[in-house]
């Protein structure tokens, strides 16, 4: 079973948040953020609900996770921005109709009982509200740190099934077409991250793949092992890493 509140130091002390060009990029496609009511689902450490903040929207935060929300709002209070924080599932908010003007989901959608959360994304946007997911993925190009680290992972982890990815999302655009979307609009950029050794061993072990699926020990082991190949395939210092935001906007008829 997956458990992202098992990864809460490490996932609010490593896991990359959203750069503001992805922000920069959503207001260039009509996205009005000033003053706006946003819902952020799945929102675990805040990394999205933060941006919308310092653009000036009215934030809520929904995550089934409550030691990740914790973690949220200590990095909020460190960011001088405030969001409010609710316990709960996309699927199900209990939060009322109609109420919002965004609803986001960053690097999450994957993990819901998707036509379940589109549904529920349209009843609570007002006519006209817009529709964001957001992701934001390492790149497993040839020869790159991702790449090693994925073989590592599915050494310690062989049920692990979500590497080589591409960093594009087009699956989910179904998703919002059935549930009646319209104005699906795109976008992608790639960046390439700083990470220490340190670092990227944190960002891993705040995944899916380790340590919100694998026991303790489990971890442990992987971590060292994978200190190991850090520092025998790519030396000391900071190392850039390879990563692609890709994002859909749809509106609410």
């Amino acid at each position: 079973m997956i458990d992202f509140g098992r990864t809460a130091e490490d996932f609010a002390t490593h896991r990359a948040g959203f750069p503001e060009a992805l922000f920069d990029r959503l207001a260039a496609l009509g996205v009005r953020m000033e003053g706006a009511a946003v819902l952020d689902l799945g929102t675990g450490t805040g990394t999205l609900a933060r941006g919308f903040a310092r653009r000036g929207a009215r934030v809520t935060g929904l995550d089934p996770a409550a030691p990740l929300l914790e973690r949220a709002r200590k990095l909020d209070e460190k960011a001088g921005v405030r969001v409010e924080y609710r316990v709960g599932r996309a699927e199900q908010t209990g939060l009322p109709a109609a109420s919002w003007d965004i609803v986001a989901a960053g690097q999450c959608w994957h993990w819901f009982d998707r036509p379940r959360a589109a549904a529920e994304t349209m009843r609570l946007l007002r006519p006209g509200g817009r529709l964001i997911h957001a992701h934001l993925d390492w790149l497993p190009l040839p020869g790159s740190v991702p790449q090693a680290t994925e073989a590592l992972i599915l050494e310690h982890n062989p049920r692990w099934s979500a590497g080589n990815g591409t960093g594009l999302h087009g699956g989910n655009l179904a998703d919002l077409s059935v549930a009646g979307f319209v104005d699906i609009e795109t976008l992608s950029f790639d960046l390439a991250i700083p990470y220490t050794h340190e670092g990227w061993r944190g960002r891993i072990r705040a995944s899916a793949g380790i340590g919100a699926s694998l026991t303790e020990e489990q971890v442990s082991r992987f971590d060292a092992a994978h200190a190991a190949v850090l520092a025998e395939r790519f030396g000391e210092g900071q190392m850039r890493v390879p990563h692609r935001i890709w994002a859909a906007v749809a509106t609410k008829p």
